[in-house]
């Protein structure tokens, strides 16, 4: 049994993301974790919530069985707890430091929470895990945002997952919940580059086309290896 784990799916790239793992043949079951649940119900669906920094304390046998009408997740748990399933964990999770309303609680969100998911997923038996993050993520950045993306990238190889794709898409466009003038900015400038097909790896880069990616590179046979994957590969995978 395939599973995929899924936080951050109240995001852009996570809806899609969540849509892709849903319509995918590969994965039997997706339990996506949150502090409140989608609008959303699917047969392949598993939604449970609570408070993501403590995920790690988390009764989540328990929250699965109260979503199972008629032991319908049974085969999930026993999956997982057999260690039979093969699952894939996905992150999504982000902010920025004007919604989150500070340098901290932007950290504690694009950091802490990615990396306590993260090693929850390794406890359930996680193999791979892929994770949405910057274009211009690094540790040693003087900017605050690019640092926090380069530190949880360093954190995430730490857990040492069987496959760990970085995912470091340019600038997104899809529908965003929150109005961004830079970005909006941004976008009409360089959208004639995803037009005319130039400079791939810097040009905009659509929400499902990263969310395509990451779900086909999860089903490829990939093990022992941390990955970067570039705006442009993924414009590739989803050609």
């Amino acid at each position: 049994m395939k599973i995929a784990l899924i936080s951050g799916t109240s995001g852009m790239v996570g809806m899609q993301l969540l849509h892709q793992l849903l319509q995918s043949s590969e994965h039997e079951f997706v339990l996506s974790v949150g502090r409140r649940k989608l609008a959303l119900k699917h047969g392949k669906l598993i939604q449970i919530e609570g408070d993501l920094a403590r995920i790690g304390s988390w009764e989540w046998e328990e929250k699965v069985r109260a979503e199972s009408l008629g032991g319908a997740y049974h085969s999930v748990l026993s999956a997982i707890s057999g260690k039979t399933a093969e699952i894939h964990a996905f992150s999504c999770l982000g902010t920025t430091i004007k919604v989150a309303g500070s340098k901290e609680k932007f950290y504690a969100i694009d950091h802490d929470l990615v990396i306590a998911f993260a090693s929850w997923a390794k406890k359930l038996g996680a193999a791979k895990f892929l994770y949405v993050s910057s274009m211009s993520a690094n540790a040693s950045s003087s900017v605050f945002y690019s640092k926090v993306k380069g530190e949880t990238e360093a954190d995430l190889k730490a857990i040492q997952f069987d496959y760990l794709g970085l995912f470091r898409p340019s600038l997104l466009l899809g529908n965003r919940h929150e109005f961004r003038l830079g970005e909006q900015i941004a976008a009409i400038v360089m959208k004639p580059l995803v037009w005319l097909k130039l400079a791939k790896n810097i040009r905009p880069i659509y929400d499902y086309q990263v969310a395509k990616a990451m779900v086909t590179t999860a089903n490829q046979s990939k093990t022992n290896q941390t990955e970067i994957v570039t705006s442009g590969q993924m414009q590739d995978l989803t050609q």
